[in-house]
């Protein structure tokens, strides 16, 4: 059972772009089996503590999504860590613009008024590391909500318990049924996923398996990045639903092929376009490291590891190389000003003006 369905890879695919909502005709897709997203989608008066409980699509400070796209905030979360929501809320662009050079004089850590790859190393490992506490903090509600006798371990009837109550279903009914092993009655969907969880949830069991999680495997379950077998896991069930052939790895051809449908007009086919460009030129620079034309899961867990400190040079190489016009492989204030959006979101106007004097 997989996370991920044509379904889900083509609206994810759409929320590229707000455009792509009036865009794009109605797709033929071949659908494939229910997803936790679709299972949100479905439900969506739930609440945000209800779906805490859930494994989220999206985890900060990791490159790919869940469903095996691209995580388009990569750059912004790990330069800005957890001041990134002040950036999207924030549009008055002169505080935003102090702020920026706030960060910037943080980043500099030698004071020398510019920014070297090592600084910008090491500002990423930071930053990467607030988005894990995040996950922490938010990993002891969660946990706390799943596990109702406080004996410090969920099994998985407690969680699966939680689960159906929080997508409408009677907790009391359910978990009346659950222990005298009578039949659920769950629609198609929701049982798929369920079981698609359930794999899931034994895969973050450590040795030895007792079919129970305590605090930290339930941080595993829900946050793979905290752990090296869940990452793995995590990138067999990316290269399974990309994997056309069925041989473990991937092409480029694999990597960048788009969900079966048409295309109203040449606006939405600019958007497809934009897509294949953007995921072709992480293949080929990034994610394929020995440049053979086919990424493996070893390739693909590298590339994924949020604490891999050569990955997160190479990132700090990459951002730097946006924004230096000067060609000195450092970067300046004004330049990392002039390129505001690509590291926070926001666009500043009269990036220049009064620089010198906030600074």
């Amino acid at each position: 059972m997989t996370f991920v369905s044509k379904t889900m890879f083509n609206r994810r695919r759409s929320q590229l772009s707000h455009l792509a909502v009036f865009v794009m005709l109605a797709l033929n897709v071949q659908a494939r089996p229910a997803n936790i997203s679709a299972l949100k989608d479905k439900h969506p008066n739930t609440s945000k503590e209800d779906n805490e409980i859930l494994p989220p699509d999206h985890l900060n400070g990791v490159k790919m999504e869940m469903d095996g796209h691209l995580n388009k905030d990569f750059h912004q979360e790990v330069f800005l860590g957890k001041e990134m929501e002040e950036f999207e809320e924030d549009s008055e662009p002169r505080r935003n613009r102090k702020k920026l050079i706030e960060i910037f004089t943080k980043v500099d850590f030698n004071k020398d008024r510019s920014v070297s790859a090592k600084e910008m190393q090491r500002w990423i490992m930071e930053k990467t590391e607030e988005h894990f506490q995040e996950a922490v903090r938010e990993n002891k509600l969660s946990f706390r909500a799943v596990d109702p006798d406080q004996d410090g371990h969920v099994t998985w009837d407690e969680y699966r318990v939680k689960f159906l109550a929080s997508k409408g279903f009677n907790e009391k009914e359910v978990a009346e049924k659950i222990k005298k092993n009578e039949e659920l009655k769950l629609d198609e969907e929701t049982q798929e996923v369920l079981e698609s969880l359930k794999d899931r949830w034994f895969q973050a069991d450590n040795p030895p398996a007792d079919q129970l999680l305590n605090e930290e495997e339930f941080l595993s379950f829900l946050h793979p990045e905290h752990s090296k077998g869940m990452l793995r896991y995590m990138v067999k069930e990316i290269v399974r639903d990309l994997d056309q052939d069925g041989d473990g790895k991937l092409t480029l051809a694999e990597f960048i092929s788009l969900p079966m449908g048409t295309v109203e007009n040449q606006q939405a086919q600019d958007i497809d376009d934009d897509w294949v460009r953007e995921r072709k030129k992480e293949f080929e620079d990034v994610i394929d490291a020995n440049h053979d034309t086919i990424v493996t899961m070893e390739e693909l867990e590298e590339y994924m590891d949020p604490m891999n400190e050569y990955n997160a040079l190479n990132e700090a190489k990459q951002m730097i190389a946006v924004a230096d016009e000067n060609q000195n492989h450092n970067l300046e204030l004004e330049e990392i000003l002039k390129y505001s959006e690509y590291f926070t979101g926001s666009k500043l106007m009269d990036y220049a003006r009064n620089v010198h004097e906030e600074f």
